[in-house]
């Protein structure tokens, strides 16, 4: 505000900001909430984000386990491989995720539109799924099949799906922490990519203990084109501060360097 005149609330802010989705495609990521790291950026530079709900997915799935699916999410956001689902009636709920099952809460409502389960069971399902108990499962496999048949699926096909739901179980995480996650990741992305400076001032000054992320994010800054200057007794504030260039400044230093060109 102080600099642009400009009031931001973080919970309005649109959930579609081009600059931002660039920012993301490019993998200039540093400084943002869970994707700055290198195996992270290398993904997102493959993946070219594009929704809010490839950045949910995406913070699911960049942890050990499930990231062995990442390369299978990328190619068919991207069609270099078909999408397919484990059976027609959970297109609608695994089509975000291009038919993979990323969230435990798609393991629950599968279990749920394939075998009727209630939320109850199907979170009983989830547990017994997670911690691979080899009687229980075998409890569960009996009442999802049964469940399925009742709604005319063929009990091939059942346990053909109750054996995708379970080995994605051991991975799934859970989807409305990672929604919670990519907001906050979003939030930063966008005052990154929209308010550059302003944001990298903002994080040198909360990392200033901390020499090596500054040294990291000095080089970021130098990457993206921003001046660190160093101390100074007629400027510099108690942390780091913006120092915006004044129009009279601009124009001498136009000057000064128009002058030099006709010198040479």
């Amino acid at each position: 505000k102080e600099n642009h005149g400009i009031d931001i609330d973080l919970d309005t802010i649109p959930l579609d900001d081009i600059k931002t989705y660039e920012l993301y495609q490019r993998a200039e990521t540093v400084g943002t909430f869970q994707f700055e790291s290198a195996g992270m950026r290398n993904y997102l530079k493959s993946l070219k984000p594009t929704a809010f709900e490839d950045l949910i997915a995406m913070n699911a799935l960049y942890r050990p386990g499930p990231m062995e699916f990442i390369p299978k999410f990328i190619d068919r956001k991207h069609g270099k491989e078909k999408i397919s689902y484990p059976h027609p009636l959970l297109e609608e709920l695994l089509k975000d995720t291009y038919g993979i099952m990323v969230y435990q809460e798609q393991i629950m409502r599968a279990a749920q539109i394939m075998a009727g389960f209630s939320l109850g069971a199907a979170d009983l399902l989830r547990r017994a799924m997670g911690k691979k108990k080899k009687e229980v499962m075998e409890q569960q496999q009996e009442v999802f099949v049964e469940g399925a048949i009742a709604k005319g699926i063929d009990k091939e096909k059942a346990e053909e799906v109750f054996a995708v739901m379970a080995e994605f179980a051991k991975y799934g995480f859970n989807r409305s922490h990672a929604v919670c996650y990519a907001r906050i990741a979003y939030e930063t992305a966008y005052l990154r990519a929209n308010f550059p400076v302003e944001f990298m001032t903002a994080m040198m000054t909360t990392d200033r203990s901390n020499t090596d992320r500054i040294v990291l994010e000095m080089n970021e800054c130098s990457a993206m084109n921003i001046e660190v200057l160093p101390p100074s007794v007629n400027e510099s504030g108690t942390h780091f501060t913006v120092i915006l260039e004044k129009n009279d400044e601009k124009q001498k230093r136009s000057e000064e360097h128009t002058s030099e060109l006709q010198s040479h």
